[in-house]
């Protein structure tokens, strides 16, 4: 009677008004820890993903009587090593690439040039075509506007004001100083704050992998009875569609990227290594993989002044293996256990893309995916699941 009585006009009791506020806070405290602590969940993200590529790894190392520990010390060493020869392959390229950036900004210069230039003609030529057709007779074309000389407005600039060279000289030596060291101090921040998170990632990928026991049942110890075995079955179900999204996504992108660098050698692009590893691995974006696969080998074709045939066999390629591992590599790895609708991926791209900037964009994919796989194992948040799935 008393939660009737504070029933308002609208018809919500003051009980349920008081669960939706608790709500709402909550939801923005989490929020604003995700934000706070972003280096930190960034990290820990990282590690768990990295520990779920390598485990396969890891299992297989048990099933011939490797000790787990000993195991997964093993796999951490040969993977750091895997990843120490791809830098160094790819830092090879990157040098020889940048020694080729003043001759690359001219040619994009010159291009952009060119492009312009067609266009103004083009606009010319539609005017006069207009003006023709007119009843009132033709009308001239429009006078290009000329800019003022970029010296002769800097001379206007520097006679308007004439105090004294020696003070001015001193007030913005002292503002470009303090602007310079700013930059720099924040920058060394972000990169020293980076390089301490990074290196808790192969501790953390190690302690994941060799306890991951422990871990296990230390978590079931939170239930009790039917409980216990429902968080068991839930658990078991979220990590083999964590791990089968996960693992299935990398195993695609490396498969694509060893078939992009043999055929982008094939075909003589320029920098086949690097753009074929950046191809394939940005060819599992969901819905922008296609595009965002044709841009590597594009810049390798305009910073090497590559011919245009080079360009048109290097997009035969991407396009041709991007259809392949969509619809072919990408059901039998993945398989039918993790779907998600594209409205979903939109908005966890633009959620954690705001909140984690171009960290939230790699990893929020793999986030919903954890999470519609959560729901889909307990029985209160199904419903939830399936508004995320397709």
């Amino acid at each position: 009677m008393l939660a009737a009585a504070k029933k308002d006009s609208f018809g919500v009791s003051g009980d349920g008004a008081s669960g939706y506020a608790l709500t709402i806070i909550a939801t923005g405290v989490l929020i604003a820890l995700l934000y706070w602590a972003r280096v930190v969940f960034i990290t820990a993200l990282v590690a768990t993903i990295t520990a779920l590529i390598l485990e396969p790894f890891v299992g297989l190392c048990s099933r011939i009587r490797i000790p787990r520990a000993l195991g997964s010390l093993l796999v951490c060493l040969v993977a750091a090593m895997l990843l120490y020869l791809l830098g160094l392959a790819a830092y090879s390229q990157i040098r020889s690439l940048a020694g080729n950036a003043p001759a690359f900004q001219d040619r994009v210069t010159g291009l952009i040039d060119s492009v312009m230039d067609r266009v103004s003609g083009a606009e010319q030529t539609l005017g006069r075509v207009f003006s023709r057709s007119r009843k009132n007779g033709p009308v001239p074309p429009p006078v290009p506007r000329v800019a003022a000389p970029k010296g002769r407005a800097r001379t206007n600039a520097a006679s308007a004001v004439t105090p004294e060279p020696g003070a001015i000289q001193e007030v913005r030596i002292h503002e470009d100083r303090s602007a310079v060291s700013g930059y720099i101090y924040a920058s060394l921040g972000t990169v020293y704050q980076f390089v301490l998170m990074a290196s808790f990632v192969p501790f953390l990928v190690y302690f994941m992998l060799s306890w991951s026991d422990h871990i296990h049942r230390s978590f079931l110890r939170f239930f009790d009875g039917q409980d216990r075995l429902v968080a068991a079955r839930s658990l078991q179900g979220v990590s083999a569609m964590a791990r089968a999204f996960v693992v299935g996504n990398f195993a695609t992108a490396v498969l694509v990227s060893v078939v992009s660098f043999a055929l982008f050698a094939a075909v003589r692009l320029p920098y086949p290594f690097l753009a074929g590893l950046a191809s394939g691995f940005l060819t599992i974006m969901p819905y922008v993989g296609m595009p965002a696969a044709l841009v590597p080998p594009i810049l390798a074709v305009l910073l090497a002044d590559a011919p245009g045939s080079v360009l048109l066999l290097s997009a035969l390629v991407v396009v041709v293996l991007h259809l392949t591992a969509m619809n072919v590599f990408y059901p039998m790895l993945v398989g039918s256990r993790v779907h998600l609708n594209p409205l979903a991926v939109t908005f966890s791209l633009m959620f954690w893309g705001f909140l984690w900037d171009a960290a939230g964009l790699l990893l929020a994919v793999p986030i919903t995916a954890g999470l519609k796989a959560v729901c889909d194992n307990v029985e209160g948040l199904k419903p939830y699941g399936r508004f995320l799935g397709d």
